[in-house]
């Protein structure tokens, strides 16, 4: 049996699920909150409770899951799991960062933790243009797939109003992507504006943020350098248009 959670905020669902999960359970009740949701949301944010009355899926529920994930794969922004039962923790963490959005699982008596973190912002990105055609781009926390929909515009507007663009990449404060989805439109994004940068000068303060350097002298023409953050000032001073 599934139940849909009432008083959640706009674009956000919840399901909570008992018993044994039947393909009519499915038809019923989540496919239509979903298309619904999807109508008003670009992206939806999702909740499901499973306690201990919960027994699995059908093989036709299991199916119609699978279905509804394939069908509308880049249509959840996050889901939050609430659950106790072992095997459903066990095979959502080995899931997780294939999925297309950050997922969190949580135990039963954390089900506000589970609201609060839906309803929370987990990154942002912050951008600075000035006139001489230096662009600062400040990443923020963990990013998931909504923030770059946003920030792909702003670039589209920066890049078009200014050629060539020095960049100044901080990523002191960035904590890496909520699943597979942040890092793929991270990617794309890079590849899209490629030949746009003429010099791209990256601030960063743990070893892997080093690894950005020759990851995108691999996709981009422009010069790339790479600054600890105790040589931020020396970052500002070598990316500055001459």
């Amino acid at each position: 049996m599934i139940e849909k959670i009432a008083d959640l905020p706009e674009g956000t669902i919840g399901f909570k699920m008992t018993g044994k999960i039947t393909k009519d359970d499915y038809e019923k009740v989540v496919n239509p909150a979903i298309e619904c949701g999807l109508i008003e949301n670009n992206r939806l944010k999702m909740l499901c409770q499973m306690g201990p009355e919960f027994d699995g899926y059908t093989s036709g529920a299991a199916w119609d899951d699978t279905q509804l994930g394939l069908k509308h794969w880049k249509g959840f922004e996050r889901l939050a799991i609430v659950s106790d039962v072992p095997w459903v923790k066990t095979l959502l963490r080995a899931m997780a960062f294939t999925l297309p959005c950050p997922v969190k699982i949580f135990e039963l008596d954390e089900y506000l933790q589970a609201r609060l973190w839906l309803s929370e912002s987990l990154g942002t990105v912050h951008t600075n243009f000035n006139n001489n055609g230096l662009l600062t781009v400040k990443l923020i926390g963990q990013l998931e797939p909504s923030v770059y929909e946003n920030f792909s515009k702003e670039l589209d507007s920066y890049f078009a109003s200014a050629e060539p663009v020095h960049l100044l990449l901080d990523l002191r404060d960035f904590n890496g992507w909520q699943g597979l989805a942040g890092v793929i439109e991270h990617l794309h994004l890079v590849i899209q504006h490629r030949h746009v940068p003429k010099k791209i000068a990256i601030v960063g303060n743990k070893k892997w943020q080093k690894l950005a350097e020759r990851i995108f002298s691999k996709f981009i023409s422009a010069e790339v350098q790479y600054f600890e953050e105790t040589r931020a000032d020396s970052a500002q001073t070598w990316i500055q248009p001459k």
